[in-house]
Formats: structure tokens, sequence, C-alpha cells
């Protein structure tokens, strides 16, 4: 898949492992790599949502935005950027399948 990021301080502390260890910790900052290398390596948002980690959509105010696993309560945090979205045309529900792009909100505890 195609990465993008919300901000260009985000996608330099996600592409430079220094900054990220500095900003993130070093355990923390190697999952945010694992997880973008298997986001990278994913063809597809359907191909990605089995990996380890535990992708899922959320809910509720945070619609539309996914998150995956990284340690504690933190996550990853990413929405389709596919522009226009691939929705279906009859339950107008996101394709997974056809969703090539992503971009990157942040790491975050979604539970707060």
């Amino acid at each position: 898949m195609n990465i993008l990021f919300i901000t260009n301080e985000l996608r330099k502390r996600c592409n430079d492992p220094r900054l990220a260890q500095r900003g993130w910790g070093g355990h923390r900052a190697k999952l945010v790599g694992r997880r973008l290398d298997q986001l990278k390596a994913a063809p597809t948002l359907a191909d990605f949502m089995p990996t380890p980690g535990r992708p899922h959509a959320l809910h509720g105010d945070r619609e539309g935005e996914f998150t995956v696993d990284l340690d504690g309560p933190y996550r990853l945090v990413f929405e389709p950027a596919d522009k226009p979205l691939p929705v279906s045309p009859t339950t107008n529900e996101l394709i997974y399948e056809q969703v090539t792009s992503v971009c990157i909100r942040g790491v975050e505890d979604t539970h707060e």
C-alpha cells in the first residue's frame, strides 16, 4: 500500500529510527516500524487486516479510522486515503479490497 502521513513531522518521525526512538522509546519505535512495513507490504487494506496486531476499524466519532496494536494501550491510527474512497453503491460500505493508500494519523491511546 501507499503510505501517506497527516503531517511532515509525523512522516519524519516514522521514517527516522533515531527520531522515532527519541519520541516513542525504543520498543514502541520498533513496533511502529514493523506495522508500517506490514502496511507497505500489503497490496490492499483487505490483505493487511489479517496481519498480527489486531487491525480493526474504529466506531462512533472515530468512524472511518483504523488502528493496529503497538504496546500497552497505544495504537497506530490510520485512515484510507484513496480519492474517491471505494465504497459499495448498494451498502455504502468501504471496499477493503480496493483501498491501496492509507494516511497515518498518529500513535496514540485511543481509549482515552
